[in-house]
């Protein structure tokens, strides 16, 4: 439920940054290690694409979305984690879902589901996942039979 209060409501974040990074010769741990921190410095999204490089190297491509006020945090963590040495970046805007969450009982318990409101209309939902996988464990059954059962009995365009 990050940032749940600053996404109530659908708007139009003008003020981000999407930056571009190719790295290669650096260990997998180390990708992870820099993506939490990045996370934790309150990077919107972070993820890698694998590539190939000049003399067909393998190589990653990390993204990161975050707020242009905290760029200089985020480039900082990326130069001193990271082997690489230049980052592409350029301002971006995210138009976002306003978000609420509500709850579905299921013969198992009760899931959060996090739904998505574009123009006033209910376009996505997702269950949480935390809240499937504590189901899934304490009852022992396979965690896709309780995202089957969440998305079957789901919005279908509609208020729940």
């Amino acid at each position: 439920m990050e940032n749940f209060f600053d996404h109530m409501e659908e708007h139009e974040d003008v003020n981000m940054i999407k930056l571009e990074v190719n790295i290669d010769n650096i260990s997998s741990e180390w990708l992870g290690y820099t993506m939490d921190k990045l996370l934790k410095e309150g990077a919107n999204d972070v993820f890698y694409v694998p590539i190939f490089m000049k003399k067909n190297r393998p190589a990653y491509m990390m993204q990161v979305l975050c707020d242009q006020k905290i760029l200089e945090n985020i480039k900082r963590i990326i130069f001193e984690e990271t082997t690489t040495l230049g980052i592409r970046y350029y301002p971006v805007t995210v138009h976002r879902l306003g978000r609420r969450f509500v709850e579905r009982k299921t013969p198992w318990g009760v899931v959060k589901i996090k739904q998505g409101i574009y123009n006033g209309q209910i376009v996505q939902e997702s269950p949480e996942y935390e809240d499937c996988k504590n189901i899934a464990d304490r009852h022992q059954i396979p965690l896709k039979k309780i995202y089957d059962y969440v998305w079957k009995k789901g919005y279908k365009g509609k208020e729940t």
